[in-house]
């Protein structure tokens, strides 16, 4: 029985040839960009309307993006806000998000902020796990 040229040796994963870190990158710098090279076009949208959502809503209530990292809980801070890709950099090269945290509101908005990173990352994985056959 002859099989597929485009399968592992274990049979259940495809082989497709290119760039396989592409949705990865992709993915961490635009939200939901990885699923989208990948024609997933509704999980793509729903990802990047929840991450642009919960980064937009916590700007909006003044939350703080990490900048510099002065100790450990500020250093887990900028790695969640650094999950956003572009849209940190280009808040940053804007000023948005230097505020001083102040109030309740604003506490709740870095918190946005940083979930907002960690399910961007979280959504980039999934898309190089599509992308090397791991998930279907």
């Amino acid at each position: 029985m002859a099989t597929a040229p485009n399968k592992t040796a274990a049979g259940n994963e495809r082989v497709r040839p290119g760039f396989v870190y592409l949705p990865l990158i992709a993915g961490w710098l635009v939200p939901g960009g990885g699923h989208f090279l990948l024609g997933k076009w509704v999980r793509g949208a729903l990802l990047a309307a929840s991450v642009i959502a919960m980064f937009a809503l916590g700007l909006a209530m003044h939350g703080k993006l990490y900048g510099s990292a002065q100790n450990v809980l500020e250093m887990l801070g900028m790695a969640g806000d650094l999950g956003n890709g572009l849209l940190f950099l280009v808040s940053r090269a804007f000023g948005l998000g230097a505020y001083m945290v102040r109030i309740t509101t604003q506490d709740y908005g870095t918190k946005f902020i940083v979930v907002a990173g960690l399910l961007n990352v979280i959504a980039a994985v999934d898309a190089h796990n599509l992308r090397t056959g791991r998930k279907s």
